[in-house]
Parts: structure tokens; C-alpha cells; sequence
């Protein structure tokens, strides 16, 4: 059986001590803030998520960019000379550019190195919703799943991802097309919260609206509830918006009603919260369907 790596990129969200412990490779994505770039790395050590929030919060401006093929390049092609293969499974070519990227490096690397294999998974999925389906095909492949035995699976279990998330100021997805003007401006005024869910492209949808904060926590916690496939048999995940409070306590709704194996709470990155602003909330589980 040839020897692999699992690539995905920072997008994903997970812990970085977990992501080191089931020897993911992170490709860490790029964000701009008032001018200056960092690039994304789950351990944070370029900005760290508090203060990049922060700033947000004081009326700084950031976006973000895909990675291009060449970088993506300039990380697999040390790997294959390695003699290993790669299984990449990256962030919704829905939201962005970076999966699709990913496929044109490997597409040409597979014509310079035919003795290697390289797959791609495009994971139709944001955040640590990615971040759940890196999580358990790295499990697969501890337990000595083939690279095709993960592909496989991975490209099965995307579209049982499930994600639902909230925001508490709507500045942000106006700024970025997902709310108007008109909803932005009638939302905040009436405390009026969205409730958000990925479909099965990828996309963001907005789905309803709750009455303030805890309705809207309440909201994505019913869905876990109303949706989730055995959420007493799964591994669920959170992540935040510098908002960790909130978090645990959509965290106790979970645990004391469904009782999971695990709930992991991690900060929703920089890459991802430029586009979904502080007070991001959300959770990710297994469904039958999205």
C-alpha cells in the first residue's frame, strides 16, 4: 500500500494541535487587513484571531484571495518526490477560487510524476464544516484506509455535512452581496438575526430570521436537533467569530440534549471571518442529507 497525506487548506478551521495529531497538511490561505497580509495558519502564528476580530470590530477593512496553482504547487511537489501521494480536499469551489486551483496543480503534477497519485476533493463545505470532513477521513485513514478508500469516503460524506450558522451584525454580508442594504439596515435596527445553512453546492442560504441572539443560537441548535443523523454516535463541531461564550453555550444545548461523542469549539480563521464578521456562530454535524 503506497504512503499518503491528507492536504486541505486553513480554510477548514480545526484546532491546530488536532490537525497536527492526525498529520493533516494545512495549506494556509492569505488575508489582507488594512493593507497588510497574513497568511492563515491554524496556530495563529501570524495574527491571532482575537486581535484580527478586534480590528474588524474598530472599522477595518479585509479580504481575502485564493491561493494560486503555483503555491499549491510549491507544497505538493516536495511531498511527491518524497514518494508519497496526496489526497486533497479543499475549501467550496462555490465560495471560492482555492479547490479549483488546487485541481490545476495536480492535474500538471500528475504529468510530471505519473507514479504518484493525486485526488481532489472539492468539499462543497466552509469552515470547520471542512473541517469535520478532514477530521473524519484522517480518522479512516489512521485506522489504514487505502487513499482511494478515503477519497471515496470523503466524496461520500460531504454531502451529509450539515451546517448551520448565525451572525450577530448583518455589515458583513451586506458588504459581501448574501443581505441587502435594506435587510441589513430593517435587521439591525429590530434586533433581527439570520439563520444560514450550506446547501448542497456550497453555497450560503439564508433560511430565517430569529429575534435576537439567543433565539438565534436556539435556532441552529433546533436544526442539530430536528436534522442530525445518531448525534449521539458523532463527532460535532462549533466555531466562533470571537465570540467563545456563545459557543459553550451552544455547546451545553447540544451536549445535554444529544449527547455526542465529542463537541470541538474552535475560532472561526481569518480567511473566513473576513467575509462573515465577529459574532460568527456555527455548528457542523452528519445528516442524512444537507
Amino acid at each position: 500500500m503506497s504512503e499518503y497525506i491528507i492536504l486541505t487548506d486553513s480554510s477548514c478551521d480545526l484546532p491546530a494541535g488536532m490537525a497536527e495529531e492526525l498529520g493533516i497538511n494545512v495549506l494556509p490561505l492569505r488575508v489582507n487587513l488594512d493593507g497588510k497580509e497574513f497568511r492563515n495558519y491554524l496556530d495563529e502564528r501570524e495574527i491571532p484571531s482575537h486581535v484580527f476580530y478586534e480590528a474588524l470590530r474598530a472599522g477595518g477593512n479585509a479580504s481575502t484571495a485564493a491561493v494560486n496553482p503555483g503555491e499549491f504547487t510549491e507544497l505538493m511537489e516536495p511531498i511527491l518526490k518524497e514518494g508519497l501521494d496526496i489526497l486533497y480536499i479543499g475549501f467550496a469551489t462555490a465560495l471560492s477560487s482555492t479547490c479549483q486551483n488546487g485541481g490545476i496543480a495536480a492535474a500538471e503534477l500528475s504529468e510530471r510524476y505519473p507514479e504518484r497519485k493525486i485526488y481532489v476533493i472539492d468539499s462543497k463545505c466552509a469552515s470547520m464544516g471542512q473541517g469535520l470532513l478532514v477530521y473524519l477521513t484522517a480518522l479512516k485513514k489512521r485506522d489504514g484506509a487505502t487513499i482511494e478508500e478515503c477519497r471515496d469516503f470523503a466524496a461520500a460524506t460531504a454531502p451529509r455535512v450539515v451546517h448551520w450558522f448565525t451572525v450577530d451584525d448583518l455589515f458583513f454580508l451586506k458588504r459581501g452581496g448574501r443581505v441587502s442594504a435594506a435587510t441589513a439596515a430593517v435587521g439591525t435596527i429590530l434586533n433581527i438575526k439570520p439563520v444560514l445553512h450550506v446547501d448542497d453546492e456550497g453555497r450560503l442560504i439564508n433560511m430565517s430570521k430569529a429575534r435576537g441572539r439567543r433565539a438565534s443560537i436556539k435556532a441552529i441548535f433546533d436544526k442539530c436537533r430536528e436534522t442530525g443523523d445518531d448525534i449521539p454516535h458523532q463527532h460535532v463541531f462549533i466555531s466562533h467569530g470571537d465570540c467563545p461564550e456563545d459557543a459553550k453555550y451552544l455547546a451545553s444545548l447540544v451536549q445535554e440534549a444529544l449527547h455526542p461523542i465529542d463537541i470541538t469549539i474552535s475560532p472561526v480563521g481569518p480567511v473566513i471571518g473576513a467575509h462573515s464578521g465577529p459574532g460568527t456562530l456555527a455548528l457542523f454535524f452528519l445528516g442524512d442529507v444537507r
